[in-house]
């Protein structure tokens, strides 16, 4: 059974930067592209990105 991602980060541009956020504490800065489903997990510290209004993005519909 997987973990859910430590972070969750919603961006509205298929390629993204991550560099941990931890400034000396963080990670190498990696560039990622969002794949066909609008989602990428960082490799490093496991941050998900996700595609704004995308076909991973789920919003509550009331």
């Amino acid at each position: 059974m997987s973990q859910p991602a430590p972070e969750t980060i919603k961006v509205t541009e298929n390629k993204v930067a991550c560099d941990g956020d931890g400034g000396a504490l963080g990670h190498p800065r990696v560039y990622l592209t969002l794949g066909k489903d609008g989602k990428i997990d960082c490799p490093y510290c496991d941050r998900l990105f996700i595609l704004k209004d995308g076909p991973s993005d789920k919003q509550d519909t009331d």
